[in-house]
């Protein structure tokens, strides 16, 4: 017997050509993300006349000025306090409105049940482009008709997103609630909890991750649209996602400004999914597998 143990390699253990390969698509993947993240930010901390010649991988000379001058060039703080404001209303009623629509249809056996969900989920099949010329002509009508100002304002723009964001929260609330065993609804009425103190008491704390996950896609919906916010919002209303065209005007591109808004702008939808990411995760595979 040789004196050299040697290693076996376990039946289960992968094979190492698809470990090498692995490793390889990762690094390309991460260079195809990486590499795009590294000219925003070496292009954000350069004088403009190096930004409109041609790139250079390691910048001659460096300066934070652009990120000062964001927000002189445009109104970019006013942007971002709309940008908040439209997502974040947007988010919160459409997490409010999918836990009560999709704890009924979780629970709940009622005439139709069949036909709403299909036709929440058949929603999805539609591009958004053909609801724009509609809402548009209905937001107008409404506000002539009563004195409701929808076009043009935060409250027309965030009930514009809930319809977007609102039918896939509801699908998706629907399959975590199903996920959740009803003998923890059943032992909360015996403890003398109504429907609601079922709901709010059991049921939502534990479909907390699908919650979280509802939370961060209508977030990031309303957070990066551009078609329905180029037209349905002015000057007074304008989001990030459209107000960041200002930095192009007719006798200049302020490309390093650019960069560095973006980056700017960035950061929540960024800090908000690295520290939710967990829940997203087990929220978006809940009910996956029961």
């Amino acid at each position: 017997m040789s004196s050299t143990s040697t290693k076996l390699r376990s039946p289960m253990a992968q094979p190492r050509s698809f470990l090498w390969t692995r490793r390889i698509f990762l690094t390309l993947l991460s260079g195809f993300v990486l590499v795009p993240v590294y000219v925003m930010v070496s292009s954000s901390l350069k004088p403009l006349q190096d930004v409109q010649t041609k790139f250079e991988w390691v910048p001659s000379s460096l300066t934070i000025r652009p990120y000062i001058d964001i927000w002189t060039t445009i109104p970019l703080a006013k942007y971002f306090v709309n940008s908040l404001i439209v997502a974040g209303a947007a988010t919160a009623c459409s997490v409010v409105i999918a836990v009560f629509a999709a704890y009924a249809v979780s629970r709940y056996n009622f005439r139709g049940k069949r036909v709403f969900t299909v036709t929440v989920l058949s929603t999805q099949m539609f591009p958004g482009i053909l609801f724009l010329l509609p809402l548009f002509l209905l937001y107008v009508n409404i506000g002539n008709a009563t004195g409701i100002a929808l076009f043009g304002s935060r409250g027309g723009l965030i009930l514009t997103y809930l319809t977007f964001s609102l039918p896939f929260s509801i699908w998706m609330l629907i399959g975590y609630f199903d996920s959740v065993p009803r003998d923890l609804d059943e032992a909360a009425l015996v403890d003398g909890c109504g429907p609601l103190g079922a709901l709010f008491r059991v049921v939502v704390p534990a479909a907390i991750p699908g919650i979280i996950a509802v939370a961060v896609y209508a977030f990031m919906t309303a957070w990066g649209e551009v078609l329905f916010a180029s037209v349905m919002t002015t000057e007074q209303t304008r989001t990030l996602a459209v107000g960041l065209q200002g930095y192009s005007t007719l006798y200049n591109v302020y490309w390093n400004q650019i960069m560095a808004a973006s980056l700017v702008v960035s950061v929540p939808v960024v800090a908000g999914f690295l520290l939710l990411q967990r829940f997203l995760v087990t929220g978006l595979t809940a009910g996956a597998v029961k």
